[in-house]
């Protein structure tokens, strides 16, 4: 465990011999953090979740959109399992009444979040939807479908206006008029056509929650706050490899009460 700390640092610091600083971080590595105060501040959200270790470890958290401040974080609970549905009832439980609330669109983050919070606006962060439509699309695609289906993809954060939203619908309509019904109605074969039924049916489900942000400037379209956050969590994380699996709960907790930003 040692190697995951800079101990010369930590006594240069803090002036303490070395056993001292394990009884220090051992003692702080037991207790929980604080539990949560009054959240009832808090109006319009960012939630995602990344993983420490492949798919295996994840780190939901949830953000003040309009200062990226870290709200609530939760350790070792998949965005979509039913500890998420625990965790948004404690959350209610401090007074979190949120009005809008940007997400990556895991179906069943969705349905909890509606169920805890019947009248929330859910917004679906754009940066996800354009990254994962390219993505099946691929990078310079052949069918002509395809192409133009990266195109709208490829626009998608430019829509900054009403009169923006609607151009990009209308252009997207047309797009399900020549190529869309063909594609739903094939069947799958082979993974290039499997993905480009994937990238269309992104759109229909995400579309009725893609454009919240044009009526209301207080919703974020996009979740970058807290993928920053993650991206600087992760960099501190790799510092202490040492740390036990028993451990590694306790760090991350006490992590994302500190460092809020």
């Amino acid at each position: 465990m040692c190697e995951g700390y800079n101990v010369r640092q930590l006594r240069q610091q803090s002036g303490h011999g070395t056993r001292t600083l394990w009884r220090i971080i051992h003692h702080w590595l037991d207790q929980t953090p604080p539990s949560l105060g009054d959240l009832s501040g808090y109006r319009y959200l960012l939630i995602d979740c990344t993983y420490l270790r492949g798919r295996t470890t994840p780190v939901s958290a949830v953000m003040d959109a309009q200062t990226n401040r870290l709200v609530a974080g939760l350790y070792g609970v998949h965005e979509g399992s039913r500890g998420m549905a625990a965790f948004c009832a404690q959350l209610a439980r401090c007074g979190l009444a949120p009005v809008g609330v940007t997400t990556d669109g895991n179906p069943q983050l969705l349905r909890y979040l509606r169920a805890q919070w019947p009248t929330v606006t859910l917004q679906r962060c754009l940066v996800h939807i354009q990254r994962q439509g390219l993505s099946w699309c691929r990078h310079r695609p052949k069918r002509p479908d395809a192409q133009h289906l990266r195109e709208l993809f490829l626009q998608l954060r430019t829509v900054r206006t009403p009169v923006d939203r609607d151009r990009w619908i209308d252009q997207f309509i047309d797009w399900e008029i020549q190529y869309g019904w063909i594609v739903d109605l094939t069947p799958e074969h082979g993974r290039v056509f499997s993905d480009l039924k994937r990238a269309r049916s992104l759109i229909v489900h995400a579309l009725p929650h893609m454009f919240h942000y044009l009526d209301d400037p207080n919703i974020v379209s996009h979740t970058n706050g807290l993928e920053g956050y993650f991206s600087r969590f992760k960099m501190r994380y790799r510092q202490h490899r040492g740390l036990s699996r028993d451990r590694r709960g306790a760090y991350v907790h006490w992590y994302l009460h500190l460092c809020p930003k």
